[in-house]
């Protein structure tokens, strides 16, 4: 008896014909292949050397094409920022330098206080201070040769010179903040709404925070109004309030809640010393945060 062949040997008649197909497109694409050139025709050098002359002309013009330089304009020099100090060619240290004095409350009144201050060179001196623009009064003590200029003055309508008389910045109305040039009703509003938060202003570098106001505008702020009287802040009991409850507080937003909650939970009360160790808490800002803050 012939032995029976396993099933997996026998086609069905759609299956041979689809072999069948198959070898046939075999074969068809063997003789394509042979008689048909499919490689790339490659590019004539003629062709080469015009793109290649194409693209040293483009080389060309870029090197000739002018270099676009920063344009300066006039400038208060004791409120240069980190990237208008780098644009002006200063280094690190020197607009460290100037950061630190104007900290102090000091500003530089004249190209060579500036040159002491940040010990810049005389040739970026020279290349950058005739764009210093000091405030008048300023520009008025050093005509007049005055030494102290702490008495600032204006003058009237018929010509008369009248000294400015400084005013509580806690006490002071919307008038009293509107009749600084550069502050309308929106900043004054914002002034006053920063205040009734905190309680009182501690400092007047607290007025940095309020958005809105230029440092130009600060340094009127500064001659007019002054800290009179020991103010009584809202004290936020640091131990013991809420996320939500530090949040209220101007200086405390969502994440720095969240990280004093945190740290408390972990390490215990927090004393005025783990105020650095707090992610996100404005360091330059600690001495007048604590103010605010019960422990």
């Amino acid at each position: 008896m012939p032995k029976k062949i396993p099933t997996y040997l026998v086609f069905t008649k759609e299956q041979r014909n689809g072999i069948l197909l198959l070898f046939t497109l075999i074969l068809l694409f063997q003789v394509a292949y042979y008689f048909f050139d499919f490689s790339q025709t490659p590019t004539s050098n003629s062709e080469k050397a015009e793109w290649l002359a194409l693209q040293s002309e483009v080389d060309s013009l870029k090197q000739n094409q002018p270099k676009s330089a920063y344009t300066i304009y006039p400038f208060n020099p004791n409120f240069i920022t980190d990237f208008k100090g780098y644009k002006l060619g200063m280094t690190v240290e020197q607009i460290d330098r100037l950061l630190a004095f104007r900290k102090q409350g000091k500003f530089a009144n004249s190209a060579k206080e500036f040159q002491q201050v940040t010990g810049v060179s005389d040739s970026l001196l020279n290349e950058i201070s005739p764009y210093f623009k000091f405030p008048d009064w300023v520009t008025e003590k050093k005509a007049k040769g005055k030494s102290n200029w702490v008495d600032y003055s204006k003058t009237n309508t018929a010509g008369v010179k009248q000294k400015v008389v400084v005013l509580d910045i806690n006490l002071a109305s919307k008038e009293d903040l509107m009749k600084v040039y550069g502050i309308g009703d929106a900043i004054s509003d914002r002034i006053l709404k920063q205040k009734e938060l905190l309680g009182g202003f501690v400092s007047m570098e607290q007025m940095e925070d309020v958005w809105g106001l230029s440092p130009e505008v600060i340094e009127k702020l500064n001659q007019q109004f002054a800290i009179q009287t020991n103010p009584n802040p809202k004290r936020i009991k640091i131990n013991e309030a809420s996320i939500k409850e530090l949040g209220q507080f101007p200086y405390f937003r969502y994440p720095i809640s969240k990280s004093i909650v945190t740290y408390r939970s972990i390490n215990g009360d927090l004393k005025i010393e783990d105020l650095t160790k707090i992610k996100g808490l404005p360091i330059d800002k600690i001495k007048i945060i604590a103010l605010y803050l019960e422990f």
